[in-house]
């Protein structure tokens, strides 16, 4: 298999999730070192074995990362730079919360609204902050941002109905924010050898009531809910050099969904 990251040095954070492991195996098998950021390291430690027993060959790395703490991403960004001597890609994909998240409209309280809003948002601030500073100082990176298509549409409560879930609007204002700050550090960046996109998944299978599955799929082309790897293939574009001329871009991946 074509290795379109070889020996390259990126960094999952939330590598430890769903979609997480799903990026660390797409990226190691595509010749890269996959370091696994996540704020729990024993979990780390363990899908990182676990990866590399499955496919001999795979170089995997885990480091404990809490992306709201200035000191946790700095002492990230310097010990991979002390070991690798360069810091070629970032995938924003950590997905920080709240006990109080998910809740309902009118259960939102204003602290926990804003408390969500900071540890993702802020979170993904500040990771993109420090590694550009990396960045610039190499003359190159890449950084992908996990938005969603709920930042780009108004939410369908429609397909929530007869079940227990709901959109939280924390989640929409926080992926609607996720890829203007793209935009922003696309723009700030322009010219020093650093590219910034966003992707936007349609919803990802995990173990949603059935009744919501069938409203979802009705809405899609034909598949629906999406598999982590089904996410892969847009992933590895936006961070290899077949998507060198793009730049500040939110690619949308969701089976036609919101169209």
């Amino acid at each position: 298999m074509e290795q379109a990251l070889k020996d390259r040095i990126v960094v999952v954070t939330g590598g430890c999730g769903l979609i997480g492991q799903s990026f660390v195996r797409a990226v190691a098998d595509a010749g890269a070192v996959a370091v696994i950021a996540d704020i729990d390291l024993d979990a780390s430690l363990r899908a990182a074995d676990t990866l590399m027993a499955q496919e001999p060959g795979r170089r995997i790395e885990a480091r404990r990362t809490d992306i709201t703490s200035t000191e946790s991403v700095e002492a990230l960004v310097a010990s991979l730079l002390q070991d690798h001597g360069r810091i070629d890609g970032l995938v924003n994909n950590a997905y920080p919360r709240n006990k109080q998240y998910g809740r309902k409209l009118e259960q939102v309280t204003y602290d926990d609204f804003c408390d969500n809003m900071s540890r993702h948002v802020g979170g993904y601030f500040l990771t993109s902050q420090k590694f550009v500073e990396a960045f610039k100082q190499q003359g190159h990176g890449v950084i992908v941002n996990m938005a969603s298509i709920y930042g780009v549409v108004a939410p369908r409560f429609s397909i929530y109905e007869g079940t227990s879930m709901t959109m939280p609007v924390e989640y929409a204002a926080i992926k609607a924010a996720v890829i203007h700050l793209t935009r922003y550090f696309a723009q700030y960046t322009k010219g020093l050898g650093i590219r910034v996109n966003s992707l936007s998944p349609g919803g990802v299978l995990d173990k949603q009531p059935e009744a919501f599955l069938d409203a979802y799929r009705a809405l899609s082309s034909g598949k629906g809910m999406l598999a982590p790897d089904d996410l892969q293939g847009t992933l590895l574009f936006l961070l290899g050099d077949a998507s060198k001329y793009v730049n500040g871009q939110n690619l949308i991946v969701d089976d036609g969904w919101s169209v």
